[in-house]
């Protein structure tokens, strides 16, 4: 009996100790172990909500794009038609330079009209480069100016060692870009067209009788995958931006250089796989949402509603989002009269003593000034205290 006794104890203590080291006690944080190891130049794991990196190696590494460029191209295209500068069913007249341009293609034809949604998932499902061609010549007259805007969406997007020379990613010594900069580039173009963005999850595409697939073997492996793009040329090898959501989490892998199509989409889903396994994401506060009412001084009003501007996403290692510590600073004394969206203070978001987010606090409402009886009681207030 004693004997069983002791036995039962060490199962029990043997177990209690497995599930410490699982995390799999309640509320005990799981252990987050070191990224899988990755096989290719450079790669990057990002939350696509708090644009939080998980896990990198060289993502500040310039390297070739190949054809992860088109991601800039069909960006580009997606403003013009948010900006209704041209239409889905636009046409465009094939050049032959876009029809003899060398790569992967869409098929069209010389002088051929295609509409403008027809070339954009030509790109997006087929990395056609005549269709890229067609597309950059239709919305800037040719490569060379389209591929200024590319840079300059590129800048305004915080790319800073990116620079596109055209519109295919047809090997250039002055074309480069960084798996950072594409990740900031998916999310921009997940977040800013989400219509569009619905294409990159399309495996087959049809055109002048030639059926073509997806080269993201993802799309066929792991339903949580919707995109992104693939890339290969011998110079840069093979290249993959995808993203993948699973309960309301969404994340943004890139790998660059890898040595095969095999291990490019087997990189990819690990990473995929590690972020989605060891970290959660929590949308803190909303945007716009009243946080916290403070006293304004000389004003027409005695309080003004301070806020965030934009919604304040968290990712945190799964377990310990009660360990959260959000903290306000605001300034000392507000004075009217303050603009909607003035910067008020500051919003401080701590981990474990260690600071992991700061968001402004804005003004949610304009406040003017006081009467002169207002303002001057306040002074005298401000004076005493």
């Amino acid at each position: 009996m004693v004997l069983t006794h002791l036995r039962r104890s060490l199962l029990a203590l043997v177990s209690f100790l497995l599930c410490l080291l699982s995390g799999a006690i309640a509320g005990a944080p799981l252990l987050t172990p070191s990224p899988p190891a990755i096989d290719a130049g450079a790669h990057i794991l990002m939350d696509y909500h708090s644009g939080r990196v998980l896990a990198e190696s060289n993502g500040d590494e310039r390297m070739e794009p190949a054809s992860l460029t088109k991601l800039m191209t069909v960006y580009v295209v997606f403003s013009e038609l948010k900006e209704g500068n041209i239409q889905l069913d636009d046409l465009v007249r094939v050049s032959e330079k876009a029809w003899r341009t060398s790569g992967s293609r869409m098929f069209v034809e010389v002088d051929k009209q295609v509409s403008v949604e027809e070339l954009l998932k030509g790109i997006i499902i087929q990395s056609g480069n005549d269709a890229s061609v067609a597309l950059a010549e239709f919305v800037a007259g040719d490569e060379v100016a389209f591929s200024q805007l590319m840079n300059h969406h590129a800048q305004a997007l915080g790319m800073r060692n990116t620079n596109f020379v055209n519109a295919t990613g047809l090997p250039d010594p002055n074309e480069y870009t960084t798996a950072r900069d594409l990740s900031l580039l998916a999310r921009a173009l997940i977040r800013n067209f989400p219509k569009y963005y619905e294409w990159h999850s399309v495996r087959k595409y049809d055109y002048n009788g030639i059926t073509q697939y997806n080269r993201n073997k993802l799309l066929w492996r792991d339903n949580s995958v919707d995109g992104l793009k693939t890339g290969h040329t011998n110079s840069a090898g093979y290249c993959l931006v995808a993203s993948a959501k699973r309960d309301g989490m969404r994340l943004i892998s890139v790998v660059l250089g890898a040595q095969s199509e095999k291990s490019r989409a087997q990189d990819s889903q690990a990473l995929l796989n590690y972020g989605f396994r060891f970290f959660e994401t929590h949308r803190l506060y909303q945007a716009q949402e009243p946080l916290v009412k403070v006293r304004v001084w000389e004003g027409a009003v005695p309080q003004v509603e301070v806020g965030l501007d934009d919604d304040l996403y968290i990712t945190v290692p799964r377990g310990q989002y009660d360990q959260l510590k959000g903290n306000m600073q605001l300034e000392a004394a507000i004075k009217a009269p303050i603009e909607k969206r003035q910067t008020l203070g500051k919003a401080l978001i701590n981990l474990g003593g260690e600071q992991i987010a700061e968001r402004p606090l804005v003004s949610l409402q304009t406040v003017a000034e006081g009467s002169l009886w207002q303002r001057l009681t306040d002074q005298v207030r401000l004076y005493f205290q």
